[in-house]
């Protein structure tokens, strides 16, 4: 890297032996992982019986009320690509008969949380919904609900819009993860501590939106709550390049950095103190009605994080007092047994000495219990066995693009796979004495990923850091747990809030 480089990249407040690194990244690319396997019922997914269902439930609110429990909720997208039929529609002529997206859209606007407000804001311009429709004027529908003279859906995070009607209000997803953290993530002090990360220009929204339900909340639950708000980090930022790996120059002079991904919230993440995360996407809530399902199941994943996690605890303690039979024989039982780990094949070759060493590296670790829903063809990570160049194997979410779909195995592994990934997370990020882990030493970074944009018409290069999920997370102990579809229901398009699930 010249000098001149050296110099913009320091001046842009970024480090430059990790822009180096991340150019060097764009010029060689990112490995395929070696899949075993996919993770399957029996074989890395742990399918919950109704008795054991009934255990959790019931032990882990008791556990809970002793410990610190957060929930880490991502919400700093944009809405923007929920609303991309309607911003097409409203660049277009009009017609609405070209998009039955649209149509849908239109003859189903009394359906939707936001229709009060949508009215209101028509009426301020001295319209209404109805006036609109009888005019056919279905466009100054569309424009008052995305555009910032209207509702300004268009520019604000999907955390902010009202998703769910009820007989006495209407309800953003903000505030339905409040009163879901109410049902499984009471903590010491009776309190629910939510974390959302937010984008700055929307932070100051969020904390007016929370401002208004809390009281409610408090009085209706009884509980406390403690809400704070991140930002994702500028020093997370990776760098862009040409097609040809050279730093992207902007018309100002100025080097483009973007932003990297949800694996840029491991910073976010790393910061948060606490005996068990749960992360939950913001867009994931479904009404009061359904939340039951929800609820159980989270209590669930929980409540065996805290069981396993306290039989690794037992057993690194039992390897620091010493190594012996008995010790090492608890340490293996607990990576096999509870955590389902495979050991490599030399195993029982190794000395006394150097299974303790190898087991004590392998439990002292972060925890996380992933739940995971039959795949029915929506996009999301994968739930893989992946082998270790140690020998072992080890359990892995994965998105397609770290797949060698051109390897006959990996692609037939591929196919195998029965369930994904629908960002149902609970983690443990403490160790046996007590202390945080640093979670950045747990991260695999050759699980990048490299996408194609484009800014000011030229195309360019991004990099986005491993995945929060994915390989931001590759150096923890990992168990699947199957949980049902219903309690995955994410909102991609503005349509999909006439799902049943969101009535």
């Amino acid at each position: 890297m010249d000098a001149s480089l050296k110099q913009r990249i320091i001046a842009q407040g970024m480090n430059p032996e990790t822009v180096a690194q991340q150019i060097e990244n764009f010029k060689n690319g990112f490995p395929f992982l070696k899949i075993t396997a996919p993770a399957t019922p029996g074989d890395g997914i742990k399918v919950l019986s109704e008795s054991e269902l009934a255990h959790f439930t019931q032990t882990y609110p008791q556990k809970a009320a002793q410990i610190d429990v957060v929930k880490f909720v991502p919400a700093s997208g944009a809405a923007s690509r929920m609303f991309k039929d309607l911003f097409s529609f409203l660049d277009g002529d009009g017609d609405i008969s070209k998009s039955s997206f649209v149509q849908k859209f239109i003859s189903n606007l009394e359906k939707f949380a936001f229709y009060e407000d949508l009215n209101a804001a028509l009426k301020a311009q001295g319209s209404s919904i109805q006036a609109c429709l009888d005019a056919k004027d279905y466009k100054k529908i569309v424009a008052a609900l995305l555009l910032d003279e209207g509702l300004g859906y268009g520019n604000l995070p999907k955390g902010l819009l009202r998703f769910h009607k009820y007989a006495s209000e209407n309800r953003t997803p903000a505030n339905e993860h409040l009163v879901e953290g109410v049902q499984y993530a009471l903590g010491k002090g009776n309190t629910v501590k939510i974390h959302f990360t937010v984008s700055p220009e929307h932070e100051e929204k969020f904390k007016a939106e929370i401002g208004k339900v809390l009281p409610g909340l408090k009085a209706s639950s009884g509980v406390q709550f403690d809400v704070t708000y991140s930002q994702q980090k500028k020093s997370t930022d990776t760098i862009a390049v040409t097609m040809d790996n050279d730093p992207f120059i902007e018309d100002d002079g100025s080097l483009l950095f973007r932003p990297a991904g949800h694996g840029a919230l491991l910073d976010n993440l790393n910061d948060i103190k606490a005996d068990l995360i749960f992360i939950k996407n913001i867009d994931n809530v479904v009404p009061d009605r359904l939340k039951e399902t929800t609820k159980v199941y989270k209590m669930a994943i929980a409540g065996l994080l805290l069981e396993v996690q306290d039989k690794v605890f037992q057993a690194l303690k039992g390897l620091e007092s010493g190594v012996s039979d008995s010790y090492v024989g608890l340490a293996e039982r607990v990576f096999t047994g509870d955590l389902g780990g495979k050991l490599p094949s030399d195993f029982n070759s190794k000395s006394l000495a150097e299974k303790a060493a190898f087991l004590k590296a392998k439990l002292n670790r972060p925890i996380r219990v992933c739940g995971m829903v039959r795949n029915t063809g929506e996009p999301g990570g994968g739930p893989f066995w992946i082998q270790e160049s140690d020998g072992s194997q080890s359990l892995q979410i994965l998105e397609t693009a770290q797949i060698d779909l051109n390897d006959p195995n990996s692609k037939a592994h591929f196919q195998g796979s029965t369930h994904f990934n629908p960002v149902d997370l609970v983690c443990g990020t403490k160790d046996y004495q007590g202390k945080s882990f640093d979670l950045m030493k747990f991260r695999d970074m050759q699980t990048g990923f490299i996408t194609e944009k484009s800014k000011s018409g030229r195309e360019l290069k991004a990099l986005e850091l491993p995945g929060l999920w994915n390989g931001a997370m590759a150096g923890w102990n990992t168990l699947f747990v199957e949980v049902p579809l219903i309690t995955f229901n994410p909102v991609k398009t503005v349509n999909d809030l006439l799902r049943d699930e969101h009535q």
